[in-house]
């Protein structure tokens, strides 16, 4: 008796492809989060503006490395060197935006926490996925559907709800408000310059000239500002060498691995969670406050993403 094969559902390997990258983002966030404790932990030895410019020069020492090592390597292996890559001015443009725009968003969201209250600068600097998705919509060709934006607004009202009793309406805090604001335009630009790039470049070559051009810009800062401008003990170089490897290298490294796969918008989205972890890691290390309503938010934003990413437009769509 001969019977017929019957095929096996493929919901496993597609389970499995989609969890994987969406694992990475949660590292990415995990290892964003402890920005706040590197840069804490940093500034008992050296200012902010010199932690900023350390955190990038030496991602850019580490990403260069490793570039040259991977040059090397293909030397070893293949007969002739591998093909170089070509840089268009319209590429060079693009890989400066990507720098300028996320340190026009840090500058001015560091300068709206003076001008305003912390609850309006975060809840504003959290509108970021909403002109990241708008953005993707106009000039990337992006697709959403219903279930996608009820997701993103619930991850939102998630992440939302930690500042919102603390929230003050009033025209003193116009100014302060604008900044905010403007730094969640400016972030949201980074993911969108992120997505065009990674088009042609890899997730090192697009990392490697962001803290380059990023150095460049931070120095003049740092040197302006504060009398010191490189740790001075092993204690300060284990601070911002952590900083840059794990934020930077590590963290930003997936952030721009992952917009090759999935929007800016959801991408950008993920990021809702930062907030939240690092209330969770400022109670473990510091012994900081956390409320219930923190462990609420948390579940919020998850089901919020959870939503977005099954419904349209989390995933890029290939040509």
């Amino acid at each position: 008796m001969v019977t017929n094969p019957v095929a096996l559902p493929d919901q496993p390997t597609k389970l499995t492809s989609s969890l994987i990258p969406v694992s990475l983002l949660l590292v990415a966030v995990l290892s964003l989060s402890f920005a706040a404790i590197f840069i804490k932990w940093s500034e008992h030895y050296i200012g902010p503006s010199s932690t900023v410019f350390n955190r990038f020069w030496i991602s850019f020492f580490i990403l260069g490395l490793f570039q040259g090592i991977r040059y090397l390597i293909s030397l070893f292996v293949r007969a002739s060197p591998t093909e170089q890559q070509t840089y268009t001015l319209e590429d060079l443009l693009l890989l400066l935006a990507s720098a300028a725009v996320t340190s026009i968003s840090q500058i001015s969201w560091a300068w709206s926490v003076t001008q305003t209250t912390i609850a309006n600068s975060n809840l504003l600097h959290n509108l970021a996925p909403i002109f990241t998705t708008l953005g993707g919509w106009l000039l990337l060709g992006h697709r959403f559907n219903r279930k996608f934006l009820i997701g993103m607004a619930l991850a939102m009202g998630g992440a939302f709800s930690i500042s919102i009793e603390d929230l003050n309406i009033g025209g003193d805090n116009l100014v302060g408000d604008v900044l905010a604001l403007l730094s969640a335009v400016f972030y949201a630009g980074n993911f969108l310059v992120s997505e065009k790039l990674r088009v042609k470049f890899s997730t090192a070559t697009i990392l490697l000239w962001s803290c380059f051009f990023r150095s460049c810009i931070t120095l003049p800062v740092a040197l302006l500002t504060e009398n010191q401008l490189f740790p001075s003990s092993l204690q300060g170089w284990l601070a911002v060498i952590s900083l840059a490897v794990v934020c930077q290298v590590i963290g930003s490294g997936i952030l721009i691995y992952s917009v090759k796969r999935f929007s800016s918008g959801f991408t950008s989205m993920f990021l809702l969670l930062e907030p939240i972890i690092t209330a969770i890691l400022g109670w473990l290390v510091f012994d900081e406050s956390l409320s219930p309503l923190n462990l609420l938010t948390f579940l919020g934003v998850l089901v919020g993403i959870y939503l977005a990413k099954s419904g349209q437009g989390s995933d890029k769509v290939e040509t």
